[in-house]
């Protein structure tokens, strides 16, 4: 499964076929693709999605190091399309936000071009 689209809303529990929340899940996708393009991630001039055409090859070209990519734009989404109740749950998603981030810039500053 390629679709960036697809594979968020899988990792949301939203079976593909359901696409009422589409355009949220969009916005959000794409918040957290500018945050990943401020980090130094992806294509330079910026890279947004508008359906479910685009996928995680068009992103991140053909870098197999990237897993945490899909990781982060998955957890921010989450956070802005079903933040949790739990504030212990929040704030471990949001320590996991952070050590991929930390990690990302990291494989960024050491040369490892990241899409």
């Amino acid at each position: 499964m390629d679709s960036i689209l697809t594979s968020i809303k899988k990792l949301l529990g939203i079976e593909d076929e359901y696409m009422h929340f589409d355009s949220d899940i969009i916005l959000y996708i794409n918040s957290a693709l500018m945050s990943l393009n401020q980090l130094g991630i992806g294509p330079e001039a910026g890279y947004i999605i508008l359906s479910d055409a685009e996928t995680w090859t068009d992103y991140l070209g053909t870098q197999i190091n990237v897993e945490a990519v899909k990781s982060y734009v998955y957890l921010k989404t989450r956070l802005m399309f079903d933040p949790p109740s739990s504030s212990s749950v929040l704030e471990a998603i949001e320590r996991q936000i952070k050590e991929i981030e930390w990690r990302l810039i990291v494989q960024v500053e050491g040369g490892a071009p990241v899409g």
